[in-house]
């Protein structure tokens, strides 16, 4: 199957007019597999993710650690924060991020809210310039959606006090309508703040289209959570040309966009995309994860884009390992080496 995009063309001049719909063959065809061992092998480790069983088994075995070093800023905030200046001395943004998954009751995300406030602190005092991404389940989304709400503003309020700003991270669907929501409430008071939004969501056109008073910043990123394909694009080429399409958009109508990719096609054609459009390139960022495509990382700094590292940090990392390698399977090979030889 020939996947084709409606990407804008160059005889458009109006922006806003210029189309955000999805691709024609993902609206044609949209389940079609063209890489199925890719889908399985990822299908796998999206499940594996949330095997509590797994997890403790992985969590326990001491020869993980390598894998944790290379992909995890340390377990501690002070570990972190040594990791985000080692980055900023090489030129490279960071945003911390405290792991952890959806919380089951107010108590545990009034303690992650706390958490996030000193991260808020820490990073004004340390590294400047460095921002913070968090999940609203973990401010308690999953319980109260205004008391993840009220959480969220009370981060907003301490980055304000501190000119640290907050990213709010995209999660599974059940959780995903809320979370825009929350970010949707608080935008009008709080522009500067930073939503990801997944391409693979068949429902990301018509929420981008939705926001008309106050533009977003966003992070678009492909997609990291096993979803049902009712509400998903599976297809890893459909999801690209998504992203590409969606790239086009968000550098012509939104301010500041962030780019979440190691996908050379991608990044690629957000590069020639704005060079076209007259986009500066300190108007965008590249957004990467810690320890992922080090050397691409300091080639983008050195071609003068700026480039923004997700570092996570915390004791609870097992969950988003396992998304990670589910992105890009090939990382599995990294993870079995480490539990192998240490």
């Amino acid at each position: 199957m020939q996947i084709t995009s409606r990407l804008p063309t160059k005889t458009k001049t109006n922006a806003e007019s210029r189309p955000l719909d999805p691709p024609h063959s993902m609206r044609t065809f949209p389940f079609a597999p063209l890489d199925v061992r890719f889908h399985m092998i990822s299908r796998m480790l999206l499940k594996a993710a949330d095997n509590k069983k797994l997890e403790q088994a992985v969590t326990t075995n001491k020869l993980s650690s390598a894998l944790v070093h290379r992909y995890v800023g340390g377990t501690t905030l002070e570990q972190a924060l040594d990791a985000a200046k080692r980055l900023q001395s090489e030129g490279i943004d960071v945003s911390l991020d405290l792991l952890g998954e959806q919380v089951d009751n107010l108590e545990d995300a009034s303690v992650a809210t706390k958490e996030y406030v000193e991260v808020l602190h820490a990073i004004a005092e340390h590294v400047p310039g460095a921002t913070v991404s968090v999940k609203l389940s973990q401010l308690g989304i999953g319980v109260s959606t205004d008391a993840a709400t009220e959480n969220l503003a009370t981060l907003l309020n301490a980055g304000k006090e501190t000119n640290s700003l907050v990213e709010v991270d995209m999660e599974h669907s059940s959780v995903g309508r809320d979370t825009l929501q929350a970010f949707r409430e608080k935008l009008p008071e709080f522009p500067n703040t930073r939503v990801a939004i997944q391409a693979a969501m068949r429902s990301t056109s018509l929420d981008l289209k939705s926001f008309s008073d106050v533009k977003p910043r966003i992070r678009l990123v492909k997609g990291a959570y096993a979803e049902a394909i009712d509400t998903c694009v599976c297809d890893k080429d459909e999801v690209t040309a998504q992203y590409c399409h969606l790239t086009e958009w968000a550098l012509q109508n939104l301010p500041d966009p962030a780019f979440g990719t190691h996908d050379d096609a991608c990044i690629e054609h957000v590069k020639t995309a704005a060079a076209r459009l007259g986009v500066s390139k300190r108007n965008f960022e590249f957004q990467m994860l810690y320890g992922v495509r080090r050397d691409l990382q300091k080639s983008l700094v050195a071609e003068g884009y700026r480039v923004r590292v997700y570092l996570p940090y915390g004791t609870q990392w097992y969950p988003y390992l396992m998304r990670r390698m589910a992105e890009r399977p090939a990382n599995l090979l990294l993870f079995l080496r480490s539990l192998i030889s240490g």
